[in-house]
Order: C-alpha cells, then sequence, then structure tokens
C-alpha cells in the first residue's frame, strides 16, 4: 500500500458517492448502526456498485453481538453468495467463543465460503478476554486484507498503547484504525506506521445524516500529513 487508506462506512448509493468525491480509498457497507452494524441487502451492494467504483467491503453479521453459531455461518455464507454476485469486493466479519477467545471455526467457514475474495476481521478482536491472544490467531488467518482496530472497546483514544504495540510487533501493515477515532489521533498513529483508517460517525453529522464528502476530504488530507 503506497501512501494512506482511507476507508469510509456507507448505508447507501449517498453516501457512497460522497465518500468518492472526498477522496476515499474504499467503503464499508453496512445496513442498522443502530446494532453497531450489520449485513446490507444485495440490492444496496448493486445499486452502490453502479454508481460509484470504490471496493466495497460488506459486513458479515447478524446482530450486535460477536458470536455465531453454525446457523448463523450457514446464513451468512449464503448471503456472501448472493454478495459477491451483487459487487462486494470483500468482507467484513469475525467471532468470539463463549469464552471469549476467537472463534477459529466459525472465522475459518466463513473464509472458505467467502474465498478467493479477501476479507477484514472486524472490532471483535477488542473484545476478546485476551487482546493479545487474539491478534496472534487472527493475524495467521487466510487471505486477511486488514483488522478494523481501536486496541480498546471503548475507543481509539483509550487503545494507543495497544495499536503501538500491534504496530511494534509488525502488525502495522494490517492494522485498519477505527472506532472512535479522532483528528487528533492521526499524527500519533502514522508516527506508529499505521497507514490505513476508518471512519463513520467523523464525516457524518449522525447516522441518520449522509456522509458530507467535505468532510472526508479533511480527513483524506489528514491521514496523507506524513
Amino acid at each position: 500500500m503506497t501512501g494512506s487508506l482511507l476507508e469510509v462506512i456507507a448505508l447507501d448509493v449517498r453516501d457512497a458517492v460522497a465518500a468518492e468525491q472526498g477522496g476515499a480509498d474504499r467503503l464499508e457497507v453496512v445496513a442498522d448502526m443502530a446494532a453497531d452494524g450489520l449485513t446490507p441487502s444485495p440490492e444496496t451492494v448493486a445499486a452502490i456498485a453502479a454508481e460509484c467504483p470504490l471496493p466495497q467491503m460488506v459486513m458479515l453479521r447478524c446482530d450486535a453481538s460477536f458470536t455465531a453459531g453454525a446457523d448463523v455461518i450457514g446464513r451468512l455464507s449464503r448471503d456472501a453468495k448472493a454478495l459477491a454476485q451483487a459487487g462486494a469486493a470483500g468482507f467484513v466479519f469475525g467471532f468470539l467463543d463463549g469464552a471469549g477467545a476467537v472463534d477459529l471455526a466459525a472465522t475459518e467457514a466463513l473464509i472458505h465460503a467467502v474465498s478467493p475474495l479477501p476479507w477484514t476481521f472486524h472490532r471483535a478482536v477488542d473484545h476478546a478476554a485476551d487482546i493479545q491472544a487474539s491478534w496472534r490467531a487472527v493475524r495467521l488467518l487466510p487471505n486477511l486484507a486488514t483488522v478494523l482496530t481501536s486496541g480498546s472497546p471503548t475507543g481509539v483514544g483509550e487503545g494507543m498503547s495497544v495499536l503501538r504495540g500491534r504496530a511494534d510487533a509488525g502488525d502495522g501493515s494490517i492494522i485498519l484504525a477505527g472506532g472512535g477515532l479522532r483528528a487528533a489521533h492521526v499524527p500519533t498513529l502514522l508516527d506508529f506506521g499505521i497507514r490505513a483508517f476508518h471512519v463513520g460517525s467523523a464525516v457524518r453529522a449522525g447516522w441518520s445524516d449522509p456522509v458530507e464528502w467535505r468532510l472526508v476530504r479533511r480527513w483524506r488530507d489528514l491521514v496523507e500529513r506524513d
């Protein structure tokens, strides 16, 4: 990756077009941010693909939890096929078991279902019982593009030490910093060697409001400021 990557959450075509206009590199496409992002419809993905060339990383998640039984994985696997046909460039998912460890069986089943497309392990990694152990498990999984992480369940501001530690351990190239990300955090994250950033609420007035391209442009300028 040359330069920095800026990923913007998009709920619909209007968001996607504004993100592109503002200089985003890719989209995370989700539904229902009241539940912290669930699987969108294939119709939404297809509509975005028809109007916006940015790659869509599409959420695969049925509810606000980080757990998934075999029935949920089966449903998400079927959803993934329809979403890939609609234009998804990759997917966003990740699961924990009842003990708070990375659920490798569930995660690997979905990796197989979406193969050969890349995927992002989402912020379940920040909610693991042992964050360092969860990182060790996730970083070895196949076709992993990025790990969406704030370093802490409560956001980037509290997770800086973890993010620095992971970057120092050689994981800077797969960290996608997001979750409570603020402009003031970016210079420090760049100093850590982190070059991928994820924004949602920071580029809109609220979740019921559309993405504002001018706010995206500010972030574009910010993350390029080495």
